[in-house]
This record gives structure tokens, C-alpha cells and sequence, in this order.
């Protein structure tokens, strides 16, 4: 079963019948309990893609989730985003014993048509996060959360009316928005593993911009830095931002400059034979990057040290 396509779930009504739940009481939104969720070994090693948003909060998942080719266990009280056609693996521990707990929170882009925070979803960039960088809450912060969620799903329980709809979606906001704050809580407090992914993403750029990888590849990408780190994009400049300032981007390109300071000062080769050995195609490309970070032509910043 694992090599087969992924399972494709176009409605929250299917989601929650393949789960042994009841039929949802809206078809655009649905808030579950997670206790009430059936595992099957059935569905062991079948992964899954969804055509609406998933928020969940579980505690106490005796199950190993696999997100692109990332693998995390879930035994702690966890929070994870995805985004409609993401991939993820559920596979459910074969002695796995009962007690889970927590929500999922389901949510079909329908529901958010014409609404401003259709476009501002996507700007939530957790949503693309893998799973093993899931957002680990505190007890305060939980509590915050299952607030919100009482509301959305008692709103929805209500009588339906011309309000209903605003004020779910004003809930939401506020979801995304604590969520955004408890991830950027998290970026300072896991002090450890964060300045290890530092040191590594120091390593890794030192040791591209050292050897023949420029040459042979040109400057690294976002992607490539994130993968050799074994992060999503999206997490690693999340994370940079919070604790540099700087994005991905601005660190290698801040390598890069570093390097070309380097060369322009300690040889005596010309800016085009400069830009090529830096993984530029054209030399007016790399002399555009290095004015707008040093506020130098190269040739003036060479010119600076005689």
C-alpha cells in the first residue's frame, strides 16, 4: 500500500466518514475530537491529501506521521498546519493504546471565498512547515487556543445567520495569529536546537563558498541550504529572521560578498573573473549585488585598499 498514490479526500463530509465520525453539521467547517477519531492499520503506511486546511492539536498520538521525508513522533501535545495538497503518512503503532486527545480543526477554502483572509492565508508560512517542526504549546498557550476553538465550533453549532460566517472567520484570524506569535516564541526558546541549525548553516555555507561548488553549481539556493539542513524553506527563514533578522537569502548573500571582499583585496583578478569564480554568469549581476550591499562598485572597493 505504501507505494500507491496518495488518498485523496475532497470534502470534510468524506473526512469524516472515513474516520467512524458523524456527518458534520457544516460542510465547509468542522471542528472534531480527536479522541473520537478512528485509527485503522487499514489506512497504515497510505498517505493522504486533503482539499481543504487541516489545524490540529493532538496529545498523546501513538502514531509516527511522515511529511515529505521528514518522520516525527507524536507522543507529545503538538500543533501542526497543513495546507490543501500537502502530503502526509499516518502510521499507527500496532500496540498503540487509547487516551489520544485534542481537535482537528478542518476548514474548506470554500468557506473562506470572498473573504479577505482567503489571500491572507497563504501568508502564514507555517502551512508549509514539515511536521517535525510542528509548534510545541505551553499550558497557557493551549488553553488559548481551545478557547478559540469553543468559539468557532459554538458558533457553528448556533442557528446559522448573516453573522455567522464573520465571526467564525474572525476566530480563525485570531488562531493564525496566536499561532504566529507561539512559533516565534519557540524560534527564541529552543535556544539549542535553533543556534545548532545556525552553526550548521555556517558550516555548510563556508564550506560551499571554500570549494568548487560555485564554479560547477552556482550560488546556492534557499532550497538547497534548507535541504542540506534537513528543514523546510519556509521554517529556516522563519527561524533566521527571528533570531538575525536576516533571511535566508540575505545570508548567503552575505557569505557571497564576504568572499568577493576577499578576493578583491587579496588578488589580482579582474571583477569578471571574480563574478564567474563566485557562480555568476554575468559580472554585472554579481557588481549590482555588491553595490547594493556595500554601497561600493567592486573596482571602488578595490580601489579603497591601495
Amino acid at each position: 500500500m505504501a507505494n500507491k498514490q496518495p488518498y485523496k479526500i475532497k470534502t470534510i463530509t468524506e473526512f469524516h466518514r472515513l474516520r467512524g465520525l458523524p456527518k458534520p453539521e457544516h460542510p465547509l467547517i468542522s471542528v472534531v475530537d480527536y479522541g473520537a477519531v478512528k485509527h485503522s492499520s487499514e489506512y497504515n503506511l497510505v498517505s493522504w491529501v486533503f482539499d481543504f486546511y487541516s489545524i490540529s492539536l493532538k496529545r498523546n498520538f501513538h502514531a509516527k506521521l511522515k511529511y515529505g521525508q521528514q518522520a516525527y513522533d507524536f507522543d507529545e501535545g503538538i500543533m501542526y498546519f497543513l495546507a490543501p495538497g500537502q502530503v502526509l503518512r499516518v502510521e499507527v503503532e500496532p500496540n498503540a493504546t487509547s487516551g489520544h486527545s485534542g481537535w482537528i480543526l478542518l476548514v474548506h477554502p470554500d468557506f473562506l471565498w470572498n473573504t479577505p483572509l482567503a489571500k491572507t492565508i497563504k501568508q502564514y508560512e507555517y502551512f508549509d512547515y514539515s511536521v517535525n517542526e510542528a509548534l510545541f504549546l505551553s499550558e497557557k498557550e493551549e488553553a488559548t487556543l481551545n478557547g478559540i476553538i469553543h468559539n468557532i465550533q459554538q458558533e457553528y453549532h448556533a442557528n446559522i445567520d448573516q453573522f455567522s460566517q464573520g465571526i467564525i472567520i474572525a476566530q480563525l484570524e485570531l488562531l493564525l495569529t496566536y499561532s504566529e506569535r507561539f512559533y516565534h516564541r519557540q524560534f527564541l526558546t529552543r535556544k539549542i536546537t535553533n543556534h545548532q541549525i545556525l552553526d550548521r548553516l555556517e558550516v555548510i555555507l563556508t564550506d560551499y563558498f571554500n570549494g568548487d561548488d560555485l564554479i560547477e553549481k552556482g550560488v546556492p539556493t534557499v532550497q538547497y541550504i534548507a535541504e542540506a539542513l534537513s528543514v523546510s524553506p519556509n521554517y529556516l527563514s522563519g527561524l533566521l529572521k527571528v533570531l538575525t533578522g536576516q533571511s535566508t537569502q540575505q545570508h548567503i548573500h552575505d557569505k557571497l560578498i564576504e568572499k568577493a571582499k576577499e578576493k578583491l583585496s587579496t588578488t589580482d583578478l579582474s571583477v569578471s573573473e571574480i563574478a564567474y569564480d563566485l557562480g555568476f554568469q554575468h559580472s554585472q549581476s554579481f557588481s549590482k549585488l555588491f553595490k547594493s550591499k556595500t554601497d561600493l562598485s567592486p573596482l571602488e572597493f578595490r580601489r579603497s585598499f591601495n
